[in-house]
């Protein structure tokens, strides 16, 4: 994998973002690319979302880049987020974050300056990638080589950042669909199959959002026969556990022969009994 990739990203080249990027990181003060975008492009594929990490708090953040001459909105300030918008483009920029507590659904957040606090907070490790604004990589938690290794990982513990947000179970399943190779991290499977029953304190909206983005991916099928291993499949579509999911294998290779683009509601009947009327 080389980390000059980059370095060398159109994305990462735009004027405006850097110019965001400078305005944010004077007088001591510090913004990086952080998440998806980094991961992405370290793997060659194609980025959607920027987001950026920054010491300045959410007042400063928007002080600083009205002053240079961006747009801002308020669409999560209570949690350190305001996104930035110039050009029909946005950026949402949050400040960094410790958790004060939790519930398995919402976090009560301090502001903080420490990257590595704010690294830790976060779900994998191939998730809480900083890239400076010349492109430097910084890894506080392994993701680099995890990332070499397709390898999804909780940080730190993964009991622990379950309970945080009970969503990460699905996400767990979902990025490993997408970016993962080979069986997925152990610790991480038994953390998931002790924790599924918090699935039920999630609304059906959360659910189906992870879910339609799991049967998105290329070939969820190893995805889903875990999911079906730890019982979080049965948690969330319980039709599915006398069905079985012997049907995904079949359709996506379908897909592929007949050049189908993958449709996840399509993916989604595949694998739950037809409806039969009483």
């Amino acid at each position: 994998m080389d980390k000059r990739l980059i370095s060398d990203s159109k994305w990462l080249a735009d004027e405006k973002l850097q110019t965001l990027l400078a305005a944010l990181s004077t007088d001591g003060e510090e913004a990086r690319i952080v998440g998806g975008a980094v991961r992405n492009t370290l793997l060659g594929q194609t980025v959607t979302d920027i987001d950026i990490a920054t010491t300045t708090e959410p007042g400063e953040t928007v002080r600083r880049a009205r002053s240079a001459g961006f747009r801002t909105a308020p669409t999560g300030i209570d949690h350190g987020t305001v996104t930035v918008i110039a050009d029909g483009r946005a950026w949402e920029v949050t400040t960094l974050r410790a958790d004060v507590e939790t519930d398995g659904r919402h976090a009560s957040v301090t502001f903080g300056r420490d990257w590595r606090n704010d690294a830790e907070r976060r779900d994998f490790t191939i998730n809480a990638l900083y890239a400076r604004a010349d492109g430097e990589i910084v890894d506080l938690v392994g993701g680099l080589p995890d990332l070499e290794n397709r390898t999804l990982r909780f940080i730190g513990d993964a009991d622990t950042r379950i309970t945080e947000d009970y969503l990460r179970i699905l996400r767990f399943f979902r990025f490993f669909a997408w970016y993962g190779r080979g069986r997925p991290d152990a610790a991480g499977l038994k953390a998931c199959a002790r924790h599924r029953d918090g699935l039920e304190r999630l609304s059906a909206e959360r659910v189906w959002a992870e879910l339609k983005k799991l049967l998105s991916a290329p070939d969820p099928s190893r995805a889903l026969l875990w999911m079906r291993q730890t019982g979080v499949l049965t948690k969330i579509l319980p039709e599915s556990e006398k069905w079985g999911i012997d049907t995904i294998g079949p359709l996506i290779e379908a897909e592929q022969t007949l050049g189908w683009q993958p449709d996840p509601l399509l993916r989604l009947a595949a694998i739950i009994p037809p409806y039969e009327p009483a």
